[in-house]
C-alpha cells in the first residue's frame, strides 16, 4: 500500500535528485551546498559526485519501497533493517545542513533532510 509518507519521501527525493543533476550539468547553485564553499558551478570532481548522489537517492528510494512493501517483496526482511540507514543517513543529513555556514543550504536542505528524516521513520514503523 503506498502511504502518504512514502509519496512524500518519492517526491523529495525526486527534487533532490534533480538539484544534484542540475548540480552535475553546471548549473550555478553550488551556494545551496557544501557549505556554500563553491558558489556558482562546482568544480568537475565535484559535479560527478553529484552524480553519485543520485545514486544514493535511487538507492535510498528503493529501500523505501521495499520496506512499504511496494517492490521486490522477497527483500522485505532487508528492507526492514535497511531502512534505519536511511533513518540514520538523514539524521547527519539534518545535522549538517542545519548548521551549515550557507544560509541558503541550511533553509533549504534544512528542512528537507527533516521531513525526509520524519517519512523515513514513519514508513519504518508503519509499513
Amino acid at each position: 500500500m503506498i502511504t502518504i509518507p512514502v509519496v512524500v519521501f518519492l517526491v523529495l527525493t525526486a527534487i533532490g535528485a534533480l538539484f544534484q543533476l542540475a548540480l552535475a550539468l553546471g548549473a550555478p547553485w553550488g551556494a545551496y551546498t557544501l557549505g556554500g564553499k563553491y558558489p556558482g558551478q562546482l568544480p568537475s570532481k565535484l559535479r560527478i559526485a553529484a552524480l553519485a548522489q543520485i545514486l544514493v537517492m535511487v538507492v535510498f528510494a528503493l529501500i523505501v519501497l521495499v520496506r512499504a512493501g511496494l517492490i521486490f517483496s522477497e527483500l522485505y526482511a532487508v528492507g526492514k533493517v535497511a531502512i534505519w540507514f536511511v533513518a540514520g543517513f538523514f539524521v547527519l543529513g539534518s545535522l549538517a545542513n542545519l548548521s551549515t555556514p550557507s544560509k541558503g543550504e541550511r533553509l533549504l536542505w534544512g528542512p528537507v533532510n527533516v521531513l525526509m528524516l520524519l517519512m523515513t521513520i514513519v514508513a519504518a514503523v508503519s509499513a
